[in-house]
C-alpha cells in the first residue's frame, strides 16, 4: 500500500488567485468499482451489468459524474487541503471513465470573500483531452496551516463476485417453492421470506399468530394479504403445524422463523410426527466470503454436536449433494485439523484419513476429498505450497468439512463479524431442505438462505 508522504494545506491568506493545483491518477478495475460504488446505485441486487450475474467485478466503465471524486481529491488534498469545507458546487458532468483512463483533476482560484470564501474554476479531463467535469466549486478555506505526514490509505476489501447474486439470478429459473415459513413474528424473519416471494422464489406459508404476524406487516408498511396464514398459538405450536403442512404435501420445504432452532428441529426429528429419512440431518453454511474467489460451504455447524466417522462420511454427502445443486459439478472437500498430518493424538486426523479412503472406495461419492488439512492450507495455495503439501484440494476448496459443531460454528461466525462474510444455513437429510438461519441473519442472508433451499428443492425434484 503506497504511504502518502506529506499533505500541506494552504491558508486563506496564503491562497493568491489564479493558484492552481492538479491531481492526477489511472485507473485500474478496483478504481472502476470504487467508483461505481460511490456515484451509484450501491445495492448488490441491483448494480447489474447488462446479461451479468457476477455484480460489480463485470464493470468496465462508470458515469463521468464520477469524475467530481478526483475534483474533491484536488481540493482536500492539495488547494486549500486539508481543513477545507465545500460548501457548493455547479459541476457540470459528461461521458463515461473506463478502466485505464488517466484522469486530470485540475482546480484554479477565481474568487476570495469574506468568511474565508474561496471559489474554484476546476476540470477533470481523461488522457484524451475529453472534458468529464468542468464548473464551480465554493469553498471555506482552513485559516491554520496544516501538515499530515506518511498518510496510510484505508485499505478497501471489494467483494469480487457476489454468490448470494448468483444464487437469487439462478432461481429464475426454477419455480417458486411452497415453503412453510414458522414462526415468521419479527421484522427480518416476515421481510425474509416476502422478498422471496416477490423474487418468485418460494410460495410462503405463514404459519404462527395470525394476529402478531399482522401487526409486524403494518409495522413494516407490507401487504401480507397475497400469502396463506395458518394460525398456531405460539412458537412451539408453529414448529408443531409447519411440520404437520410438510408431511400433508401442503410444503416442499421449512424456514425458519423468529423461533429458537431447537424447537423446530426438535418438531422435525420426532420419530412419529417428524420429517426424519433414513439420511443423516445436516447443516450447512454457504458463505461468501469478500476474500475467497467462489463460495465457500461450511458443514456441520449447527446440527451434529461431536459426529462420528460415519456421521461424518453422511455430512459430508448432504454437502456435495448441495454443492451439486448449486452447479458445482465436482467439489473439492478439505477435512479440517488443527494438523495436517495424521496424529493418532488428533482424532480428527485419524477421521480424515479414513473418510478419504472412503471417498476412494465409493462410500461417498462425486467429490474430491483430501485431508487432514489445517485451515490455511485449505484455502491458500500460498500456505499449501509453504508446507510442501501436493493436494488438488489444498488453496482451492470448496467444502470445509469441521471437526465437531464448536469449531464450526466459531468458523462461520468468524468468517461473518471479522472478514465480512455473509453465510446462508439450510439443513439437509429430512424429507424436505430447511432454511435454517439465525435470529441476528438480515433479510439479505434469509434471501440467501431461501435461495439455497429452492435450487436444492428443484434438484431433488430432477
Amino acid at each position: 500500500m503506497e504511504i502518502i508522504k506529506d499533505v500541506k494545506n494552504m491558508t486563506f491568506d496564503e491562497i493568491e488567485i489564479g493558484a492552481s493545483a492538479t491531481f492526477s491518477h489511472t485507473i485500474a478495475q478496483p478504481g472502476i468499482e470504487l467508483l461505481a460504488l460511490v456515484s451509484g446505485d450501491v445495492d448488490p441486487f441491483h448494480v447489474q451489468p447488462k446479461g451479468s450475474a457476477r455484480g460489480l467485478i463485470d464493470r468496465n466503465t462508470v458515469d463521468g459524474a464520477a469524475a467530481a471524486a478526483f475534483i474533491s481529491i484536488a481540493i482536500g488534498m492539495k488547494l486549500p487541503g486539508p481543513g477545507t469545507h465545500i460548501n457548493g458546487q455547479d459541476l457540470r458532468f459528461r461521458g463515461t471513465i473506463s478502466t485505464g483512463d488517466t484522469l486530470n483533476a485540475k482546480v484554479v482560484v477565481v474568487e476570495k470573500g469574506e468568511g474565508n470564501r474561496v471559489v474554484l474554476d476546476c476540470r477533470c479531463t481523461n488522457q484524451d483531452g475529453v472534458e468529464l467535469a468542468a464548473g464551480r466549486v465554493t469553498v471555506t478555506a482552513p485559516l491554520e496551516s496544516l501538515t499530515y505526514s506518511d498518510v496510510v490509505p484505508p485499505e478497501i476489501t471489494l467483494r469480487r463476485g457476489d454468490a448470494f447474486v448468483r444464487l437469487l439470478r439462478a432461481c429464475e429459473a426454477v419455480p417458486a417453492v411452497a415453503c412453510a415459513v414458522a414462526h415468521p413474528c419479527d421484522r427480518d424473519s416476515l421481510l425474509g421470506p416476502i422478498q422471496a416471494a416477490e423474487h418468485g422464489i418460494i410460495e410462503p406459508i405463514l404459519v404462527g399468530p395470525e394476529e402478531r404476524i399482522r401487526q409486524v406487516a403494518a409495522e413494516l408498511g407490507i401487504n401480507i394479504d397475497l400469502y396463506r396464514i395458518v394460525n398456531a398459538p405460539h412458537s412451539h405450536a408453529s414448529a408443531e403445524k409447519a411440520v404437520e403442512l410438510v408431511r400433508a404435501g401442503e410444503a416442499d420445504a421449512l424456514m425458519k422463523g423468529s423461533l429458537h432452532t431447537d424447537e423446530l428441529m426438535g418438531a422435525v426429528v420426532k420419530s412419529d410426527t417428524g420429517l426424519r429419512t433414513s439420511r443423516r440431518i445436516s447443516h450447512v453454511f454457504v458463505m461468501d466470503v469478500p476474500a475467497y474467489p467462489r463460495p465457500i460451504f461450511i458443514t456441520d455447524a449447527a446440527i451434529n454436536i461431536s459426529p462420528k466417522l460415519e456421521d461424518k462420511a453422511a455430512i459430508i454427502q448432504n454437502a456435495v449433494d448441495l454443492a451439486h445443486a448449486l452447479g458445482i459439478e465436482k467439489p473439492k472437500v478439505a477435512i479440517l485439523s488443527a494438523v495436517e498430518t495424521i496424529n493418532t493424538k488428533i482424532s480428527s486426523t485419524l477421521d480424515a484419513a479414513a473418510l478419504c479412503k472412503m471417498a476412494d472406495r465409493g462410500q461417498i461419492t462425486g467429490a474430491i476429498l483430501d485431508g487432514p488439512l489445517a485451515f490455511d492450507n485449505a484455502v491458500s495455495v500460498a500456505a499449501a505450497q509453504t508446507k510442501g503439501i501436493s493436494s488438488p484440494v489444498a488453496g482451492q476448496a470448496d467444502i470445509l468439512l469441521v471437526p465437531d459443531l464448536e469449531a464450526g460454528n466459531m468458523l462461520a461466525k468468524q468468517l461473518s463479524y471479522l472478514a465480512g462474510a455473509e453465510g446462508a444455513g439450510i439443513v439437509l437429510g429430512a424429507r424436505v431442505p430447511i432454511v435454517l438461519t439465525s435470529r441476528a441473519d438480515s433479510v439479505r442472508a434469509r434471501l440467501a438462505s431461501v435461495a439455497v433451499m429452492a435450487l436444492f428443492a428443484s434438484a431433488s425434484r430432477k
